[in-house]
Parts: structure tokens; C-alpha cells; sequence
């Protein structure tokens, strides 16, 4: 079949999905740069790729096979080698008689074409893919090619380590190992799962607050990539009777990831976790995490008072750090002398003092405050209040005209004052430091190119769960698209509630009253509750009742 003669761009606005005028720019943006037309257009936004292959596609005759459907042959795939594949982004996905099924993202693209029939010797039939597809495709493919023949993971720790060292520094471990990173990194995920099984190992990454299966590998692959792992955070490969903690630093030209690695033993070997940390990625503004309008006029308010604590509580992963450094970004001024002790530092502020805690040598949270009130603070950030040092420290800082900010774990913003006391912090000193306590969750956000509007039936069973009045409500549920990788959702948004500690709830706490009293008289006061937020990100559209029950609540106020 012979590939059409047209370009990319002139197909693009036949179709109407860009103007004239926008593809000369993208044109020349493209000639400065030296990239692919179609990644100038993805990255102004003007089109997505899904769309560009769809049009392409439909133009030029060709089939387009979405992300979902594309399961190449390994063995057809690796016709060709990985070098040429990603040169090129074409993979052969298929024989069909004597000729050659080849995705391509860029069927204009005849040279590719054509050294693919010089290398396989046939003819080929083109079919339209997206790049993110194609990518993930040829991982896929060649993840497992070369790899060594090892044995199970139990019957490798009784040879001499230094074979195992041997083969975890192969050619073909090494590059399963950066792929599984790589494509960790490209995916957003916050963390990578290497889990042994009984009769293989999965891989899995933690992508929008869930675990997502990404790849399923041999059980001979086991012992090889986790000490490839293991050398690379400068871990002791010879131990695997006792959990390790490791990093590994990634500098890419502009962009650089920490990799926190920890290690686990299990009865099927060692299961190993990544934290990925992309310290390059822009610290998000207040208006952008998910406030209504109301809360972020009290949050604001508190956050400006010129002293005191402000507490950001939530579960693991509720995104409280994100929110802490968002209001760093939003007081940083060069009048101020703004200083944080973290663990890890995840995010870096230009202009704001970054301080790692290193328990090894001797600094810790309740260390690591005391040398900062003596480095003239303005606004001080602690990481986690987890203990009562900590916390008495942190409250008479802001006693003696600092602001403080930090975490704590509980489930709602009233918990968080009597987590205080409880950690043995005399009641009238929580009463006269703290602002206000910020609780908040994480929900997914539901792809815009997919959701799909229902009905909520009367009388249905999630009515009573979340308060919802009993007529007819319209809201959306996540369908999957290929944009979304058949997930129905993409990025995440907050859910708050903020507690502002009043004269009323001041008294409250002085009594020792409950969490249940505190939170009825902060919603008296005007406070709105999560659950109220939640529910009414679900009827907006934002997100679904599904997302909102897997988050869960305390009881309501």
C-alpha cells in the first residue's frame, strides 16, 4: 500500500481543527525547536493526539487502532530493533499473509516506511496510532528482550553475589529497570510497587491516588531488576532478610527526580517501593487545588494573621504538602525570612530555606525547629507534628510571634485539636496558638472527554450515606477513553473544610471538649464540611459519588 503524499499539517486544516494561521506559527515554532509538528500543536494545546491520529486516520483512508487495542506481537515487534522503533515511532504490530501490519504515528512519514519494508522484506499495510500509545507499546515489547535466564529468586540468594551483581548490571536489566522509572515518571505516578508473586512479578504504579497494574513480568526477573534497584539507591545487594531504605537522584538537561526506594522482605523475596518525587514540577497556586470561593476567603485569612499555627490534617496522600508549599508560594516575599524542615523536601520555592531532616545525624523535627528559631524566622513550616516535642515547640513559636504551619494526621479538622492534647500539650497553650486547621482529601478528577450523565434514582442507597435529598439529581459517571487510558478519570482536586478557632471554640477547648462538640459549633460558625464540599463537586461534574465513598468520611456534623 503506498502512503499518501499530503503532510500532517495541511490535513489538520482541511479537517478544521486548527486555522491557516495557527499551523504557520506551529510551523514555526517547530523549525526553531526541531521536533515533530504534531508535538508543537499537543503542547500549545491546540489539538490532542488522539484527535490528530483520529483525523490523520480518517483522511488518508488508514485504520486507527486507540491506545487500549494496541497488543502488538512480540515476536512480529521485534522484527525491527528498539533503536529503530523509537527513531521512527513505528512498531510492527501484526502479520497478515505476507505483508506487515506497521503503526505509525506519522504515516507521512515515507523514509520510515520504507526502511522498515527494506529491513523485514515484505510489503507493509500502515495503520495509525498515538505517539503515548506507540511509546508504552514498544516498552511493553522490548521490556523482556536479552533478559538473563535466571532462576527464582529463592534459588538465585544461595549462588555467590557477585553473579547476581553481574547480571543485574546486563545491558537488557538495566534497561528494564530506567524503562519501568521512565515510564513511572512519564505517567505522573507517585509511586512504583515491584511485588513478587507466587508464579511472577507485577509491577504497578500508584497514578492519581490508585494502584494501576503496568506490567506483568517472569518470576526469573526478579532477583535481577531489585539488585539493579538496589545498586542504583546504593543499597546492600547481599542483604535480604531486613528492609533498606535507598535514593537515586535523576537529572534530565532541566528536570530532576528524587527517587526514594524502600525494600520490604516477603515470603515470595523482596518487594520494593519507589516514591517518585519530581522536584521540578511548579508548585500549584491556592485558587487551583479545588477551594470554593468561601473557604479560600477563611483560609486566606488565616494564613495572614501575623502569628500563630495554621494545620493542615489528612490521611497519607490527601495532598497536605501540596497545599502547605502552595502557601508558602502565596506569603513569599523577600521581607520575609520563610524556613521549612521537611521529610523528603518535595517541592523547592525559590526564596524559601529548605531544610532535609536526617535522623542518622541527629536532626529531626524537634531539632531541626529549635535551630530554625534561631535563624530569625518570619514563617516557619514544619513537615509533621508527630510527637509532643514537636509539638510544644512549634506552638511556642508561634507564641512568641512566629506563624507556623504544619501537618498532623486525623480525620477531620476538629480531631486535629485534640490529637494536641492528647499528645500532652496543655489544653489552654492548643487554645491560644492555633489560627485554624485545614482538613482536606483527594478525589479524582473525571475525564472531560468521557463522563457520562445519569440520573440518581430516589431511594437509592447512597442518598442516605451522603445526605442527598431525595429527588431526582443529575450527575456524571466515568466511562474511559483512550485520553484517559480507559480509567474514566485524570488528575485529582481537594476537598476541604476549615475549622477557624474562634473565642467559642477557644472555651471548647480549654473544657477538653470532644471532636463531635468542637465540629458542631464550627459548623454553627460557618464552617462547611467535607462532605458537603465532596458531595457537591460529584453534582458539578468534578468528579463521581464512587470516588467520593472510596475517599470516606467521618460522621456528620
Amino acid at each position: 500500500m503506498e502512503l499518501p503524499k499530503k503532510r500532517l499539517g495541511n490535513v489538520l486544516v482541511e479537517a478544521g481543527l486548527i486555522t491557516p494561521e495557527q499551523l504557520a506559527q506551529a510551523l514555526e515554532l517547530q523549525e526553531a525547536a526541531g521536533v515533530r509538528l504534531g508535538q508543537v500543536l499537543v503542547a500549545r494545546g491546540l489539538v490532542n493526539d488522539i484527535d490528530v491520529a483520529k483525523t490523520v486516520a480518517a483522511q488518508m483512508g488508514l485504520s486507527f487502532i486507540p491506545d487500549a487495542e494496541l497488543r502488538p506481537d512480540p515476536a512480529v515487534a521485534r522484527l525491527i530493533p528498539e533503536s529503530l522503533a523509537r527513531r521512527f515511532l513505528v512498531l510492527p504490530l501484526e502479520e497478515r499473509g505476507d505483508r506487515l501490519v506497521l503503526g505509525m504515528v506519522d504515516p507521512f512519514n515515507v523514509f520510515a516506511a520504507d526502511e522498515v519494508r527494506k529491513i523485514v522484506g515484505r510489503e507493509i499495510t500502515p495503520v495509525v496510532v498515538t505517539e503515548r500509545g506507540l511509546n508504552k507499546a514498544v516498552q511493553q515489547v522490548y521490556y523482556l528482550e536479552g533478559l538473563p535466564d535466571a532462576p527464582p529468586p529463592a534459588r538465585v540468594e544461595k549462588k555467590p553475589g557477585y553473579r547476581v551483581r553481574e547480571a543485574a548490571e546486563d545491558a537488557p536489566t538495566v534497561r528494564l529497570a530506567n524503562s519501568i522509572i521512565q515510564r513511572a515518571i512519564d505517567e505522573r505516578a507517585s509511586d512504583i510497587h515491584v511485588e513478587p508473586q507466587a508464579n511472577g512479578l507485577r509491577i504497578r504504579y500508584r497514578i492519581d491516588g490508585v494502584l494501576q497494574e503496568a506490567l506483568a513480568l517472569p518470576e526469573a526477573a526478579h532477583a535481577t531488576l531489585v539488585s539493579r534497584l538496589k545498586i542504583m539507591a546504593a543499597m546492600d545487594i547481599s542483604e535480604r532478610r531486613l528492609p533498606q531504605d535507598g535514593r537515586i537522584q535523576i537529572k534530565e538537561s532541566d528536570r530532576e527526580v528524587d527517587l526514594r526506594v524502600s525494600t520490604l522482605p516477603t515470603i515470595h523475596g523482596e518487594k520494593v517501593v519507589i516514591r517518585v518525587l519530581d522536584k521540578t514540577r511548579g508548585v500549584m497556586q491556592l485558587a487551583q487545588l479545588g477551594f470554593t470561593p468561601q473557604t479560600l476567603e477563611r483560609y486566606l485569612a488565616a494564613i495572614k494573621q501575623p502569628h500563630g499555627t495554621v494545620l493542615v490534617t489528612g490521611p497519607t496522600g490527601s495532598g497536605k504538602t501540596t497545599t502547605l508549599m502552595a502557601t508558602l508560594q502565596e506569603l513569599n516575599s523577600p521581607g520575609k525570612n520563610i524556613i521549612t524542615v521537611e521529610d523528603p523536601v518535595e517541592y523547592y520555592i525559590p526564596g524559601v530555606n529548605h531544610v532535609q531532616i536526617n535522623p542518622k545525624a541527629g536532626l529531626g523535627f524537634a531539632s531541626g525547629l529549635r535551630a530554625i528559631l534561631r535563624q530569625d524566622p518570619n514563617i516557619i513550616m514544619v513537615g509533621e507534628i508527630r510527637d509532643r516535642e514537636t509539638a510544644e515547640i512549634a506552638i511556642r513559636a508561634a507564641l512568641t510571634g512566629h506563624l507556623v504551619f504544619s501537618t498532623i494526621h486525623t480525620n477531620d479538622a476538629a480531631g486535629a485539636l485534640n490529637r494536641l492534647v492528647d499528645m500532652g500539650v496543655e489544653p489552654f497553650l492548643v487554645a491560644s496558638s492555633v489560627n485554624a486547621i485545614l482538613s482536606q482529601r483527594l478525589v479524582r478528577l473525571l475525564c472531560p472527554r468521557c463522563k457520562e450523565p445519569y440520573v440518581l434514582a430516589p431511594g437509592a442507597a447512597e442518598r442516605a450515606g451522603l445526605g442527598l435529598p431525595d429527588h431526582p439529581i443529575r450527575l456524571f459517571r466515568a466511562a474511559g477513553c483512550p485520553a484517559c487510558n480507559n480509567t474514566g478519570y485524570s488528575g485529582r482536586v481537594g476537598l476541604f473544610e476549615i475549622l477557624t478557632v474562634t473565642p467559642a471554640i477557644r472555651g471548647l477547648v480549654t473544657q477538653k471538649a470532644v471532636a463531635g462538640v468542637i465540629a458542631g459549633q464550627a459548623v454553627a460558625e460557618g464552617m462547611r464540611p467535607l462532605l458537603e464540599d465532596s458531595v457537591d463537586k460529584a453534582i458539578r461534574g468534578l468528579t463521581t459519588l464512587e470516588e467520593v465513598l472510596r475517599v470516606g468520611f467521618a460522621e456528620k456534623y
